[in-house]
């Protein structure tokens, strides 16, 4: 049953489940607003651990989850650059914090920013905590004698999206590239590259998708992704042509095909992102945020989007 806009809805539990040998996602469910999962990969010699969630107190019951897994060695995956993904890094005190490149520029820049969002929130002790290893493309890590590849697949939700592929258990651990049960959110990235990376995550035939924010699923969750940005894009052509704003085409559009989305205040911000892309902008290209979060804003009757963080 979806929920109206703006509705409250439970917080959820966290649960550790694993998805092959050794191999494990915590779920945070339902997922939304900077309530994200993590990933885990346990080896003989290394435990790695893919992002490390928004506060203090989620951080550390992921770290005492996990405790008990995999060998002494301590390995953190951060997928991008937003802090629900990795303000709980410095909790993994003795790991070494691997992104992409631009996701260490844009950690830096952005700092605790999204602690402001929603002041009420009780962050605890969160942090910035940069990663010490970047690439630019892909790096491979051998996680005792298990292969995961670290694939740069951005623009997509932002410019630093990485995922985490296992080949030989075919599990993909998609950071935000891929959503279940929840809205896209590409404001930060890009609708065309959100459709390009899914494309090539496709391509990998993942059996199991530990996505960023909602339950697990398989390739079905590319579809659905793949289907909404698609319609994104059409309503961007068709508002453009009509001279409206995002926000009117927004509160015009029929959104029943994804009622069942949670957050769905996030049409505005995707719409913005279609429409500098249909003007000829670069993807990825910085946009001004906090005035588009307004408009979510005021799509959402004027509340502030629900966050259970």
């Amino acid at each position: 049953m979806s929920l109206p806009v703006g509705a409250a809805r439970p917080a959820g539990e966290q649960r550790l489940v694993e998805v092959a040998d050794g191999v494990f996602a915590y779920l945070q469910l339902p997922g939304g607003w900077c309530v994200s999962n993590a990933g885990v990969v346990a080896g003989a010699d290394t435990l790695m651990v893919v992002d490390t969630l928004a506060t203090e107190v989620r951080a550390r019951r992921l770290h005492d989850a996990v405790a008990g897994l995999g060998g002494p060695r301590r390995i953190v995956v951060n997928t991008h650059h937003h802090g629900d993904h990795n303000f709980g890094n410095h909790v993994f005190d003795t790991a070494t914090v691997v992104a992409h490149e631009r996701a260490r520029t844009e950690m830096a820049g952005t700092g605790l920013a999204l602690t402001g969002l929603w002041p009420d929130v009780e962050w605890g002790d969160v942090r910035v905590t940069l990663p010490t290893l970047t690439f630019r493309d892909r790096i491979t890590v051998h996680v005792g004698d298990r292969v995961a590849e670290l694939i740069h697949v951005g623009p997509a939700h932002t410019t630093n999206d990485v995922v985490v592929w296992l080949p030989q258990e075919r599990v993909l651990f998609a950071g935000d590239v891929v959503l279940s049960g929840a809205t896209p959110f590409n404001l930060m990235g890009s609708v065309g590259g959100a459709l390009e990376a899914l494309d090539g995550l496709r391509h990998l035939r993942p059996r199991t998708i530990v996505c960023g924010h909602g339950p697990l699923a398989g390739p079905e969750a590319i579809d659905e992704n793949v289907a909404y940005l698609r319609w994104i894009q059409r309503l961007a052509a068709d508002g453009t042509a009509q001279g409206m704003s995002p926000l009117e085409v927004a509160r015009a559009a029929d959104r029943s095909d994804f009622a069942h989305l949670i957050d769905p205040e996030r049409l505005v911000g995707n719409l913005h992102r279609a429409y500098a892309e249909a003007a000829g902008g670069a993807p990825g290209c910085p946009l001004d945020v906090l005035p588009v979060f307004d408009e979510m804003v005021a799509f959402n009757g004027g509340r502030q989007p629900a966050c259970f963080a």
